[in-house]
């Protein structure tokens, strides 16, 4: 029912068919409902979720189906029904039945006093889909009494883009703001895909549930805490204190998470475009430099990377707001409340007594720094160059100092490695829900499944919506149907084998010594690497040329 491989038309609409669905998508997380008519033991209980996914692809397929389908006017009429029909039962759902399935006073009864926020997402994708199976069916109908032309919609932006690489590059760049060289600059020549879109869509409708049923779920324990302690107005007074240290920074925490979250998910499309083009350019600079290219990986990503993206998100926000409210505690308990209960200078000198040595480190270190710029280096070549050269001056003073700070350099090593590891876990949790970017270290990336799966999206992404490969794919076939139909290409009318052989290797050859660099690319130059032909195209390939448009 959805393409999501190649095709880019209606990429909106599927979108917010797939937030109507978010709520069921949920579900499958949040709840362990058996839909099978049997119960089935506990080490096969995947098999279980397997069969409820299944279940919710089958029960919103119609839409898939309506929105993808040649026939319009029929999509549109059985769209416009299914989506009504859906709309309608959640708001008599939630009008009606929200007060008879909830025990009063519990969790779940307090959850669906708000549920209408947690449907608010769901209800608007389903009146924007109800708007848009209308619009479907009056633009078909006006087609239909032919008052409306019907346009074919076919991939513009591609055509626009090779038209751009074979224009001549303007003299004079264009001033950018700061907005466009630091966030984000609009392409007009380049359009993200369904698949993009429908993720950073789910992902962002994700993230609003999960943030408010978080946020339902604590206000329910903190207002259970204060009933439960009222009757004790003492032990209420010495802990109120300290739950309202932990309430507010839980609320603050939650908001710098969720925040930090919103911008990983709009870095999605920075980097996907970042990437994509810089591949479709011909370069590997953002593929790891051993990465080798696997038709298994890169179809697995391509099937894997929505999910993958949407479970990433939530997980990554849970465990950076867990993180950041322990962090928070820390800072609270460590700094806000000692000044608040002993006085400033009193908590000065305490971190004072306790930092001392971390100072002293701290100067040591600048020290080495400041010794090696002033005593150890030469002087500058030129007063306009910015830093001195590596040349040691002073070479027996330097080895003296090299002797003796060689074994206290080991007790700054050991501070210098806890203040590596805690760099290296506040970078993990930040960039947890980024799996565009290698959490793990150079040469080990292949241990990052979900860095590969985002790298065999993209390559495959590269294989099959390469607008310079889609238009040549276009002319091609434009060009053998026009020969068909005008009966050149009939074995009648065409020429010997030897003579189109011949042409074709003379128009290879003429090509591979125009463009050298597409010599490595063929499959007879991998396979014969320790040849001097292999050298030799290599040599060439990398010489400055001008390769022919």
């Amino acid at each position: 029912p959805v393409d999501f491989t190649s095709t880019q038309e209606n990429r909106w609409s599927y979108a917010f068919a797939f937030g109507a669905v978010t709520q069921h998508m949920f579900t499958l997380i949040l709840t362990t409902r058996n839909p099978l008519p049997f119960t089935l033991p506990p080490y096969l209980e995947v098999f279980m979720y397997m069969a409820a996914a299944i279940k919710v692809g089958v029960a919103c397929m119609p839409l898939f189906i309506c929105l993808s389908t040649s026939h319009q006017l029929l999509g549109g009429v059985l769209g416009l029904l299914y989506a009504v029909f859906w709309f309608s039962l959640q708001m008599w759902e939630l009008v009606w039945c929200s007060d008879s399935t909830a025990d009063k006073g519990g969790l779940r009864d307090y959850v669906l006093h708000h549920e209408w926020l947690l449907d608010l997402p769901n209800l608007l994708c389903l009146g924007f889909l109800v708007c848009r199976f209308g619009f479907q069916i009056v633009k078909d109908v006006l087609i239909w009494m032919k008052k409306l032309n019907k346009q074919d919609e076919v991939t513009k932006e591609h055509y626009k883009y090779v038209e751009r690489l074979l224009r001549r590059p303007a003299e004079r760049s264009v001033q950018k703001s700061w907005f466009q060289k630091n966030v984000y600059e609009w392409d007009p020549y380049f359009k993200f895909p369904n698949r993009i879109i429908a993720t950073v869509v789910l992902s962002f409708l994700s993230l609003y549930m999960i943030i408010f049923l978080e946020q339902v779920v604590t206000l329910f324990f903190v207002n259970i805490f204060y009933d439960e302690w009222d009757r004790n107005l003492t032990e209420l007074i010495l802990l109120s204190e300290h739950v309202n240290y932990a309430k507010y920074i839980w609320y603050v925490t939650s908001a710098c998470a969720a925040f930090s979250s919103l911008i990983h998910i709009s870095q999605v499309l920075v980097y996907y475009r970042k990437q994509i083009k810089s591949m479709w350019a011909g370069e590997k600079k953002y593929l790891p430099k051993n990465y080798k290219l696997s038709p298994n990986v890169s179809l697995g990503g391509l099937l894997q990377y929505p999910g993958y993206q949407i479970a990433f998100t939530l997980w990554g926000y849970l465990i950076l707001h867990l993180a950041m409210f322990v962090g928070g505690l820390l800072f609270v308990y460590m700094v806000v409340h000692p000044i608040l209960a002993h006085g400033f200078l009193h908590w000065l000198n305490y971190l004072i007594i306790v930092l001392a040595n971390f100072f002293v480190v701290l100067a040591l270190t600048g020290l080495q720094r400041m010794l090696i710029h002033m005593f150890f280096l030469q002087d500058k070549n030129s007063p306009l160059d910015k830093d001195k050269p590596i040349a040691l001056n002073n070479r027996k003073v330097f080895h003296n100092v090299n002797y003796f700070l060689f074994f206290f350099n080991v007790i700054l090593g050991l501070m210098s490695c806890i203040e590596r590891l805690m760099k290296s876990t506040a970078v993990g949790l930040m960039l947890l829900s980024r799996i565009e970017r290698a959490i793990m270290p150079r040469g080990f990336e292949n241990l990052d499944t979900s860095y590969c799966t985002w790298l065999g999206m993209i390559v495959a992404d590269h294989h099959h919506n390469n607008p310079v490969l889609l238009c040549f794919c276009h002319l091609l076939h434009d060009h053998t149907l026009r020969k068909v139909q005008t009966g050149e290409g009939t074995f009648l009318h065409s020429e010997r084998p030897e003579k189109l052989r011949a042409r074709a290797r003379w128009l290879l050859m003429y090509t591979l010594v125009r463009n050298p660099t597409l010599i490595l690319m063929r499959k007879q130059a991998q396979k014969n690497r320790n040849d001097t032909e292999f050298a030799f195209a290599w040599a060439v390939a990398n010489t400055s040329y001008t390769p022919a448009i």
